[in-house]
């Protein structure tokens, strides 16, 4: 009797257990589900603040960034500090400037081509910290290809939810997995594959125990990058803080 009891008790507490298994939920659900995690007031496309960045890589000095993101405003600006040398890259509403050391170097339009010209190389870095930092929220863009199926898959010895995303030819060829807890949905790991069958690329664990919350939304303080192929460090960006820009 007592079995037959316990039994059906089992049962309850299986099935009524917080969080949903692979087979409960598509690829868009589960994205809208990190997303209402991350940042439940929908505040990242009108995000305006500035970016504390330090960056530790083996063998290596430290990278000190400030990274201004200004949605509304159409503004970026990023100033790097790294021994001895000071550069600050903006885009203004498409007006692109360059200064290192306190010289400035010279100016070009947004849309250069070039990406050994100072704005293209901008772009490419307010896109670069635009997508980490807007991660899980950057992945409804156009050109992104959310997989329908999600995978249950224990990744670095923690089971998750796992997203798979490609990308229109336009925008990038890379294949991306995104790793979510499937208690809360946060986002705690991401890796991207070149070519997948050569198992090159890197993963990226995030610190999902500690986020600075910036107008309500959870950004990781800390992202630590490794090689798939040999598991091994290439640095770790440490968010020392974060500031709400006044309007």
């Amino acid at each position: 009797m007592i079995r037959i009891l316990l039994f059906p008790l089992f049962l309850f507490i299986f099935f009524s257990s917080p969080g949903l298994s692979a087979q409960d939920i598509t690829g868009k659900e589960l994205l809208s589900r990190a997303i209402a995690y991350h940042d439940p007031d929908n505040a990242w496309s009108t995000f305006s603040g500035t970016l504390f960045i330090t960056m530790e890589t083996p063998n290596n000095s430290e990278r000190k960034s400030e990274v201004t993101l200004n949605f509304p405003a159409d503004y970026f600006k990023l100033v790097v500090r790294k021994d001895d040398t000071t550069t600050e890259e903006v885009i203004d509403k498409g007006v692109c400037s360059l200064v290192v050391n306190g010289k400035k170097i010279k100016k070009q339009a947004e849309d250069s081509t070039n990406k050994g010209e100072p704005c293209g190389q901008t772009e490419m870095m307010k896109n670069y910290y635009t997508y980490l930092y807007g991660l899980p929220m950057k992945l409804r863009d156009k050109g992104a290809i959310i997989d329908p199926a999600v995978v249950k898959k224990t990744f670095k010895g923690k089971e998750y939810l796992t997203l798979k995303v490609n990308y229109e030819e336009k925008v990038g060829k890379d294949t991306w997995y995104f790793y979510f807890n499937p208690d809360n949905y946060a986002l705690e790991a991401y890796q991207f594959f070149h070519d997948e069958a050569a198992n090159d690329g890197e993963y990226i664990m995030l610190e999902t125990d500690n986020f600075e919350t910036i107008n309500g939304i959870k950004i990781p303080k800390k992202r630590s990058w490794y090689t798939n192929k040999e598991n091994r460090l290439l640095g770790t960006d440490i968010l020392t803080r974060a500031s709400q820009n006044s309007e």
